[in-house]
């Protein structure tokens, strides 16, 4: 779910949960759908974009992690982490962190 969804929406996804169903909302279901982010047209090429330190902060962020969590576990400042981390959704033509981690989800890089 994206974080400015609407009570509705919440009392659904938490219906759905608790069926042991999956939810995503409409806005996570467009991006599932979106045929521009297929491997076959590009999808897989963004991301060797990525550096190797732009790859490790990545993982980290698509694990949930705050700019002070990866900055703590990489040993870099949070500054530079913020850095990383507009560069990473520059590079892979994302906008948000629920993109990330379906970025990422699809991949494999996260389960």
């Amino acid at each position: 779910m994206v974080k400015d969804a609407a009570g509705k929406e919440l009392l659904t996804a938490i219906d759905s949960v608790a069926r042991g169903r999956p939810y995503f909302s409409p806005a996570i279901e467009r991006l599932l759908h979106d045929d521009h982010r297929t491997p076959a047209s590009g999808f897989a090429d963004r991301y060797d974009t990525l550096s190797a330190r732009e790859r490790e902060v990545f993982q980290l962020i698509a694990e949930a992690k705050s700019n002070k969590e990866v900055a703590v576990l990489l040993g870099i400042s949070p500054a530079t982490v913020e850095t990383h981390r507009a560069r990473i959704l520059q590079k892979l033509d994302v906008h948000c962190i629920a993109e990330v981690v379906l970025y990422a989800a699809r991949r494999g890089i996260i389960t």
